[in-house]
């Protein structure tokens, strides 16, 4: 995939990762449990086959999910999601609460398994060991080897 933000951006450069139309539904897909090619193909009606093809590929590339040879004739794979595409699952717990709150028509929500009741996201600091509201984003260092947010 062609990167499409050059610019000095997490949002941006997760974008040219996760940004592509299918990409987040098939990593979605793959974190709840199907796992084959035809699984994820069934479940999002209107993905081509060669496009779902190419973004499994390029998703492995990218260390988002793995691969196993299943069955060599025909070569089937199943997939399995990475640590960093499981870190992905705030983002689509996030998205769905947005999409509570914001789309015309809703189709899921998020509960607290214990007593079904809706949650909402929260933010914590493990420094002051405490939930807080009051966040803001800052602009790391030049020198700074990796990107913590």
């Amino acid at each position: 995939m062609k990167d499409r933000y050059d610019l000095p951006c997490n949002i941006a450069q997760s974008l040219n990762i996760i940004g592509d139309r299918w990409t987040l539904l098939i990593i979605h897909e793959v974190l709840i449990g199907h796992t084959t090619f035809n699984e994820i193909k069934k479940s999002l009606s209107g993905i081509s086959s060669k496009l779902l093809s190419e973004r499994l590929k390029y998703l492995e590339e990218q260390g988002l999910i793995e691969s196993t040879l299943y069955s060599e004739h025909p070569p089937r794979y199943r997939y399995t999601i990475t640590e960093s595409g499981r870190d992905l699952e705030g983002v689509f717990h996030a998205l769905v609460l947005w999409g509570r709150r914001h789309l015309q028509k809703c189709y899921k929500k998020l509960v607290h398994r214990s007593c079904q009741h809706e949650v909402k996201l929260a933010y914590y600091c493990p420094h002051c060991d405490a939930n807080t509201e009051d966040v803001a984003v800052v602009e790391l260092e030049a020198s700074a080897e990796k990107v913590s947010s």
